[in-house]
């Protein structure tokens, strides 16, 4: 029997003891260990060597589509999928587009979970057909944030993991004034830093 090696990266100890405590009752999947931040994820994952890293989409430090490439270049042999309580973020579409291989909703059983992790361990991608990402923001969640349209447009762009190089090159924009819109949009939604920001932005039903 091939035992696949699992990697869980949550920064709620009680996720990470959960999806362990799920997977215990299956022999072919093996949790070898476990991060509480992407940049964690990032460091441990070479170590580690898993055939496999169920990945939580809302990081303290990090946005998910950022984790999923620096994962995909650490090990490239592993399978990534994104795990979430938000069946409707935006984020899920961005790391999928960003090279994960599946996305599942954190509420989903063992057995459902253990099936779909074998099915991504076959080399298919699955996600949970409960996940429906929204093509865009609703406009009065928009009017009620006080985003300009650009503001958003940038922030939208940093939810998919793009940087602000990146951004100023999609949208034609300076790069300095990439960072006054993103400083903007940080400003109005009361938040600290991007990754705040698109939690936030998340949560109003922008995103």
């Amino acid at each position: 029997m091939t035992v696949a090696r699992v990697m869980v990266v949550d920064d709620h100890p009680v996720v990470r003891d959960g999806v362990a405590l799920l997977l215990r009752s299956e022999p072919a999947l093996v949790v070898v260990g476990s991060a509480e931040s992407g940049r964690a994820a990032i460091e441990r994952a070479p170590e580690l060597a898993p055939d496999l890293v169920l990945l939580d989409l809302r990081l303290p430090d990090m946005l998910a589509p950022e984790v999923v490439t620096a994962l995909r270049g650490a090990v490239p042999a592993a399978k990534v999928v994104v795990f979430t309580a938000h069946g409707d973020h935006a984020g899920v579409a961005a790391a999928l587009d960003a090279g994960a291989h599946g996305a599942l909703l954190k509420d989903a059983a063992a057995t459902d979970l253990v099936a779909a992790l074998r099915q991504v361990l076959r080399g298919e991608r699955v996600t949970d057909p409960r996940i429906v990402p929204r093509a865009a923001a609703d406009p009065a969640a928009l009017a009620r944030s006080g985003l300009t349209r650009r503001e958003y447009e940038v922030l939208r762009l940093a939810a998919q993991g793009r940087t602000n190089p990146e951004i100023a090159e999609t949208t034609g924009l300076a790069r300095n004034t990439v960072k006054t819109y993103l400083q903007g949009a940080l400003h109005k939604l009361g938040a600290r830093n991007r990754v705040e920001a698109i939690g936030k932005a998340g949560e109003a039903g922008l995103l």
